[in-house]
């Protein structure tokens, strides 16, 4: 596999990336796939999406968020907030300047893009969420804590979440820092009444045994944003990876949705 692109930020810090510049017009929208929570731009559906854009000739960027990966910082320092600062310095420094783009958010990479979204809607073909994830700091994490665990966050700073989805031989292999959840209240888009101001086409796929990501916060997020072009695919019998074969084919069929 080629050595990665290196961005570097205004802080020092450097996001690796792997793009696809195929020659085709500007009118052509891009695509940007945006990770989950401690994942990296080289699992299942970063390469498929790889593999599909150089097939069908579309501009394509995947990377790593800071702390995650092989780009700079530490998972602990990391921030809602900063992830999505990533997200926009990627759209903004390393995917062409001269085209929209689709981004393509997996779990809480479906939460990035919608910041991502709202900060350049100019920049935003479309977004597709695969198991969207947003306020999951404070829905699946913090709600979800026992009130000894919430204290002990309070207390120390810090909680290990175990996740049978992360590679890490660790027991608890996701550190929820204090710092990552009170950040993320910045950025909560489900609550409340207003509707989320996007309004660029968005389809939504989600497993119906998703156990990490209810599928119902798709439907959620269906009814919160403003746009009318709103699809929700749900796929009965999937899990949180959506990386099985039909999975994937279920990712084409939306990808095809926006007529590339």
């Amino acid at each position: 596999m080629p050595a990665p692109r290196f961005l570097t930020l205004e802080d020092g810090g450097k996001l690796a990336y792997h793009k696809v510049s195929p020659d085709c017009p500007d009118a052509t929208p891009g695509v940007i796939f945006l990770g989950g929570f401690k994942s990296d731009m080289g699992g299942a559906k970063a390469l498929f999406l790889d593999d599909y854009c150089r097939a069908h000739n579309l501009p394509f960027v995947r990377f790593d968020y800071c702390g995650h990966g092989q780009s700079s910082g530490k998972f602990t320092e990391g921030t809602i907030g900063g992830w999505a600062q990533d997200a926009l310095a990627i759209l903004d420094h390393a995917a062409d300047a001269g085209r929209q783009h689709i981004l393509v958010g997996s779990s809480m990479g479906g939460w990035v893009m919608l910041l991502a979204a709202l900060a350049r809607p100019e920049r935003v073909a479309g977004l597709l969420g695969i198991a969207s994830a947003p306020d999951f700091t404070e829905t699946l994490i913090w709600d979800a804590l026992p009130p000894e665990d919430r204290l002990k966050l309070q207390q120390e700073g810090v909680f290990h979440l175990p996740s049978e989805y992360c590679n890490d031989p660790a027991p608890d292999p996701y550190p929820i820092t204090l710092q990552l959840i009170k950040e993320a209240r910045r950025h909560l888009l489900l609550r409340g009444e207003n509707p989320i101001p996007i309004m660029c086409p968005v389809r939504l796929l989600h497993g119906m045994a998703d156990k990490d990501v209810p599928c119902e916060t798709s439907l959620t997020l269906a009814r919160k944003l403003a746009g009318a072009e709103v699809t929700v695919t749900l796929l009965k019998g999937a899990g949180h990876r959506m990386s099985e074969p039909a999975q994937l084919a279920a990712l084409v069929r939306e990808m095809e949705a926006f007529a590339l």
